[in-house]
This record gives structure tokens, sequence and C-alpha cells, in this order.
């Protein structure tokens, strides 16, 4: 079982900030910049591109919306998106909202904000879904 269901089981606590019977988007905890989200599939699938058709669209759809709320609540040139799929075993999207491409780099020290800080970036996002 990967971290990112045991989030959606509950066992361990996000700062969701969309959530559907299929997905569920919550904060990244270590982001690249405020507001980066990590969109995943309920259902625990490693490749993005094993998923099966109805549930991949389905997945960028739910992105889309969260994507436009992310770029609300965090004004910002546009919301990058990155699908990486090393770290997690568990098919994910990265939602960063960037104003320069150097915000989308992986390579770059990661954020370490508070739960405060966390919660209060859910809260900007929800608000705006």
């Amino acid at each position: 079982m990967t971290i990112f269901s045991k989030i959606v089981s509950g066992e361990i606590p996000a700062h969701i900030v969309a959530e559907t019977t299929d997905f569920m988007a919550f904060l990244d905890v270590n982001p690249l910049v405020m507001g980066h989200v990590l969109v995943i599939p309920k259902k625990e699938i490693d490749y993005i591109f094993d998923m099966e058709d109805e549930l991949y669209t389905g997945l960028t759809l739910f992105a889309k919306q969260v994507a436009k709320a992310v770029k609300i609540a965090f004004p910002c040139k546009k919301v990058g998106v990155a699908v990486i799929g090393l770290e997690v075993p568990h098919t994910h999207i990265h939602l960063i909202p960037m104003n320069n491409v150097s915000d989308m780099n992986f390579a770059k020290e990661k954020l370490k904000p508070s739960q405060e800080e966390l919660a209060e970036a859910a809260i900007k996002i929800k608000a705006k879904l």
C-alpha cells in the first residue's frame, strides 16, 4: 500500500483540496512553491499510462478543475503540470503554480511549510473550486 493509498483511506492525514468518488487532490507537504497540489486516482495504479481510458480521462478533467482553482488562489502565469512517477508507485499529477520555468525544477530545494501554512493554502484553493 502506497503513502497515497494511506491518505485515501484516512490512515495518513493530508490537506485535501478536492475529492470525488474516484479522485483526490491534496497539497504536497514539501512543495516546490506554495499551492503545489498532487492529483491522484483513488485506485492504486503505478503508471499513468496503465490506467484504463475512462479513469485516465477522468483524472485529467479532475486535474483541470483543480488547476483552475490553484491559478486563482495562487496568482501565477500558468499552472505547470508534471507526471514523473518515480517517487511514489501510485499515479499522480503535480500541479504547480509557476511564474517562470524554475518553479518546476524538481532538483531545487523544496519548501518546508508549517501545517498551519498548508491548512491556509488548502482553504484558499477550496474556496475557488
